[in-house]
């Protein structure tokens, strides 16, 4: 008597009888079976399918190209009619483990595959139970489509839909469904950027345009949430500390020379991190919520320098002072003119030295002038700079509200 118990040998030849029966019980099912047909002894009937995915990973989002690459198990089930026997004519064989493309397979497939080659599953083999029950479990690494929205970003989250459905049997040849409410996530390796919500699942029946008859599909909805940590550190909080630049150029006087130079100076700095941003961004018309204050702190921020108009600067000291003409009054000395006149004893230079004087008070006039011209704009040099200052602040917390509230 042979006994075998939990698949160990506990007489001999018992794992030689097992095999020779294991080989009579392949050739007599295969003997003639296609496995071409759909596998119903009733063709009016539809062959009831079931689908089950396991998210094991997230490998790539891909936020540009809007691609999520994940790694999916998936098990299919079903009852093939032409595939069944008595395990007690089988030396007791309750099941087999057979390639399966000896068995006929329902064509499911993604939907919304964005993989260029378009690649299936794997060619794993079926489990075969004796009343014709079928079961293939096969790993997959799908690239699906998923419609990115990052006006949160980086605190966003995304829906990706991974819709799997037969490509060539309608709901009457083959009712597809989803064996549980939700894809299994007890083997998920948890990803770095992305934190996975829950993924249920929800079966749907479509009449497409090509066709009058329904296509049942079974969609699992990925709900993905951004880890921010990263962009906390490395891009928000740079980005905070080059903004808490921009309002010193609104105490910088309007004639330092330095006010135009700072603003430009953090202009740029922002520019480079919403460059960060954007390369990873899809291009699309939802900017995120985020730019839009650095945007507008930037454009106040480089916006406070008023100009001061300028004049021609009077030095006054010892020494020779240009006058009209070509000639020079010596203060504090004696000279001659050049027709030999001693300036103390002569009056021949009274109608100059009169014109000289006049030049000099004209030029006394015109720097006072200028002075107070120059007081004045920059007196609303600081009034403009104090204004766009409250502007600035008042629109940064408009902005920041906006997004917090958002986001929350």
């Amino acid at each position: 008597l042979c006994l075998c118990l939990a698949g160990v040998l506990l007489a001999p030849g018992c794992r030689g009888a097992q095999g020779r029966f294991a080989y009579k019980l392949l050739h007599d099912l295969f003997a003639n079976y296609s496995s071409a047909l759909r596998p119903v002894e009733d063709t009016d009937r539809a062959l009831n399918v079931t689908l089950q995915v396991t998210l094991s990973q997230i490998i790539d989002m891909d936020e540009r190209n809007q691609v999520l690459t994940s790694y999916l198990w998936v098990r299919q089930a079903w009852l093939d009619a032409h595939l069944t026997w008595d395990k007690d004519d089988y030396d007791g064989i309750d099941s087999i483990r057979i390639p399966s493309s000896l068995v006929w397979r329902p064509d499911i497939i993604l939907y919304n595959n964005a993989d260029e080659h378009f690649g299936g599953s794997m060619e794993t083999n079926v489990v075969l139970r004796s009343d014709g029950h079928i079961m293939w479990d096969s790993p997959a690494i799908t690239k699906s489509s998923c419609k990115v929205d990052v006006s949160y970003f980086p605190f966003d989250g995304q829906r990706c839909r991974l819709t799997f459905g037969s490509w060539t049997y309608n709901g009457n040849q083959i009712d597809l469904r989803n064996r549980l409410d939700s894809g299994d996530l007890t083997d998920f390796v948890e990803n770095v950027e992305w934190e996975v919500l829950g993924m249920p699942a929800t079966r749907n029946v479509i009449t497409y345009g090509c066709c009058s008859e329904p296509y049942p599909d079974v969609t699992f909805t990925l709900l993905l949430r951004r880890r921010a940590s990263f962009y906390i550190f490395n891009l928000l909080l740079p980005c905070i500390l080059v903004s808490f630049l921009a309002p010193l150029g609104f105490y910088l006087p309007a004639d330092s020379g330095e006010k135009v130079s700072l603003g430009v100076t953090v202009l740029l700095a922002l520019t480079v991190f919403q460059l960060l941003v954007a390369e990873s961004m899809p291009p699309s018309e939802s900017v995120p919520l985020i730019g839009e204050p650095r945007g507008a702190g930037a454009s106040l921020g480089t916006g406070g320098a008023v100009p001061v108009p300028g004049g021609r600067a009077v030095m006054w000291g010892g020494g020779e002072d240009p006058l009209p003409g070509g000639r020079a009054v010596m203060w504090g000395g004696v000279g001659t003119a050049a027709g030999g006149c001693p300036w103390d004893h002569c009056l021949c230079h009274h109608d100059a030295l009169l014109r000289n004087v006049g030049y000099i008070a004209g030029c006394f006039r015109r720097h006072r002038a200028h002075q107070r011209r120059t007081g004045e704009w920059k007196r609303v040099a600081k009034v403009m700079d104090r204004f766009f200052m409250w502007v600035f602040f008042l629109m940064v917390f408009l902005m920041s509200v906006l997004v917090l509230g958002n986001a929350a």
